[in-house]
């Protein structure tokens, strides 16, 4: 796989809530240890990494710092992050497996924020028509 990271944990296939676990993941860190160290819930954590809800901007600096990525990578994959599992790591089929899985989750995001676009488009119509 030569485009390993892309491939891992590109904005495409992975999610915040991905590279939060692989970072955390790569830094040897339980989610007990890294809510912790941020002074939360682990509950908190456990939401970010299930992509539930998103950690503030200062929060991201600080997850950032505390296990060694970039606040680029963390939100987009884009900049210094952790490096994709080695070749040999897993099989090759487990390898796409993984990837069709994240193809799929990202795909669904992306149907998700195309739904609450027209969600939103259609409660303004409505107001508008004094339906709403």
């Amino acid at each position: 796989m030569a485009n390993d990271t892309t491939d891992w944990y590109s904005a495409e296939v992975a999610t915040l809530g991905d590279r939060l676990a692989a970072a955390r993941d790569a830094q040897g860190m339980t989610q007990e240890a890294l809510a912790k160290r941020l002074g939360l819930k682990v509950k908190t954590v456990q939401t970010w990494e299930n992509d539930l809800a998103e950690p503030r901007a200062n929060r991201l600096q600080m997850l950032a710092g505390i296990l060694n990525v970039s606040m680029m990578w963390l939100i987009n994959g884009e900049g210094e992050g952790v490096t994709a599992p080695e070749d040999g790591a897993l099989s090759a089929d487990v390898s796409a497996l993984f990837l069709e899985l994240r193809t799929l989750r990202a795909q669904i995001v992306q149907k998700a924020d195309k739904m609450a676009q027209i969600e939103k488009r259609l409660r303004a119509k409505l107001k508008e028509e004094g339906q709403l």
